[in-house]
């Protein structure tokens, strides 16, 4: 696995009246003891993306570099303004194959090539407190940018901008205190959020200015593309999250596709499911294989939570090595197989799918039609199936068919509210009101299944401990709590769902 580096940075640039190629005295900054000059080093970069700039249009940035203590191969993935996570890979002529891995989502079948060099003459110092521990690297860099393939190829441009970068653990509040002194003397931000941007910007070709469009959605059809191409856009983002088993990314990619699919189902009138429903399938089997994975995570915490808040005394024999061993036992491989799965050809073909679906979506008829009919009718036929659904459960008395209905009702709740949620743009605050009243429907109906789910566990567990000839009665003592918490989510689902089918909220959403 490369090793990776959380990278949280400032730029500037110098404006007309300032010569960017001289610091201000940052010794006056608040904690600076110490400014330590570094030396000048010779910077060599090339950048690597798609023809189309698949990788920028991302902000991702992928570059082989040499010159300085971390030459080698880098790719950066953004995490919020400012802060990105940079992975490293020693130099080498090829792409490192753990790349090639995280890039494979927006990358598929294709090579990234060469399109910019950035040559940096960097003159870098640390600002260091009293002590000596770094604060922070302050370098200026003076940058000649050649742009190699594309429109536009052996066009140049040059720049002089100052990084400020945190040392690593360190406050980000002390890059604001330094930006403030860089303010004072006349260096502004840069406009730009790398430089890989500002090159690709100042060595485009020029063209001539269109005239602006609309951008927001007007008809029922772009309301609807704007939320699945959204949703396409999330898995294919977060693929490199799953490949680096970054925390809750499994869970987030599995509820983009199921909102993905919700959506083709809801939205059957906007989108052509002649279309859609083939890509449901894959979709219903990407959630599948990510599912095995995140179910069971679920499981562990829920299992684990409930004993750490036993008391000691009633921790009878050896019941946390039991649930690790038998844990592991269950999840040996998961992530493994996970990466098979988004390394597999069936994957990819899914994400080449759903590229050709958000560029040329099957639109019916009624996406042309205003979204205030449209919409609301779609969220009021998923909340009607819910409602049915709902006196289902309801009617029944506890017990397996009732523990089978809530767990049905669950699943219609899961799709009321993302249908919701998907026209919350178009029909503001009734259709957020009306989510947020079938979310919490959804919640008690979940915690309900999660009970389930864990009594069948615990039922297993304890089969187990009995025929190693250890005491059950943690395990029987565990199986009651999630009994109590079954039957007190029973008693409060029917005001819960009393609220949610107000009859006021409905016709909220038709106005």
């Amino acid at each position: 696995m490369a090793d990776t580096k959380r990278e949280i940075e400032r730029k500037y640039e110098a404006t007309e009246a300032t010569d960017a190629t001289r610091l201000p005295e940052l010794s006056r900054v608040a904690g600076v003891g110490q400014v330590e000059k570094r030396g000048v080093t010779e910077l060599d970069a090339v950048y690597y993306d798609t023809a189309d700039l698949r990788l920028a249009s991302h902000s991702l940035t992928l570059r082989r570099r040499t010159g300085g203590a971390d030459e080698g191969w880098h790719l950066k993935f953004p995490v919020a303004s400012g802060i990105r996570d940079e992975l490293h890979e020693p130099l080498a002529d090829t792409l490192p194959p753990s790349f090639a891995a995280l890039l494979r989502s927006r990358l598929r079948h294709t090579e990234p090539a060469p399109v910019v060099r950035l040559l940096s003459s960097r003159d870098v110092r640390h600002l260091n407190a009293d002590d000596g521990t770094l604060l922070a690297e302050v370098s200026v860099d003076t940058v000649l940018a050649e742009r190699l393939a594309g429109e536009g190829a052996g066009t140049t441009a040059t720049w002089t901008e100052i990084e400020v970068e945190l040392a690593d653990d360190g406050d980000p509040a002390f890059l604001d205190a330094v930006g403030k002194r860089l303010r004072k003397a006349g260096v502004r931000p840069s406009d730009s959020p790398s430089k890989l941007a500002r090159a690709l910007a100042e060595t485009a070709p020029v063209r001539k200015e269109k005239k602006p469009t609309a951008d927001d959605p007007q008809t029922t059809g772009d309301h609807v593309l704007t939320y699945v191409r959204e949703q396409i856009r999330t898995i294919v983002d977060l693929d490199p999250a799953v490949r680096r088993d970054l925390p809750d990314s499994v869970h987030k990619m599995r509820v983009a596709t199921r909102r993905l699919r919700s959506a083709f189902k809801t939205y059957r009138r906007i989108l052509d499911r002649e279309t859609t429903d083939p890509i449901g399938a894959e979709l219903k089997w990407l959630a599948g294989e990510l599912g095995v994975d995140r179910d069971q995570e679920v499981l562990d915490q829920r299992l684990g939570d409930r004993t750490e808040a036993l008391p000691g005394t009633l921790v009878l024999g050896p019941v946390r090595a039991r649930l690790e061993v038998w844990s592991a036992a269950r999840r040996t491989g998961s992530r493994r197989r996970i990466t098979g799965v988004l390394d597999g050809e069936r994957y990819l073909a899914l994400l080449d799918t759903l590229d050709a679906l958000a560029a040329d979506p099957p639109l019916r008829p009624a996406a042309s039609r205003a979204p205030a009919k449209e919409l609301p009718r779609a969220v009021l036929k998923d909340y009607k199936k819910l409602a049915r659904r709902m006196d289902h459960a309801l009617e029944h008395p506890p017990g397996p068919e009732r523990d089978a209905a809530m767990h049905e009702a669950r699943k219609a709740a899961k799709r009321a509210r993302y249908a919701a949620d998907a026209a919350r743009p178009a029909l503001g605050k009734p259709a957020k009101r009306f989510a947020k009243r079938v979310k919490a429907v959804q919640t008690v109906l979940g915690d309900h299944q999660d009970s389930v789910v864990a009594r069948d566990a615990l039922r297993t567990l304890a089969i187990e401990a009995h025929a190693a000839g250890e005491t059950t009665f943690t395990w029987g003592l565990l199986y009651g709590h999630e009994e109590a918490t079954a039957d007190a989510r029973e008693r409060e689902l029917p005001e819960v769902w009393a609220r949610a089918s107000d009859p006021v909220l409905r016709a909220d959403l038709k106005h």
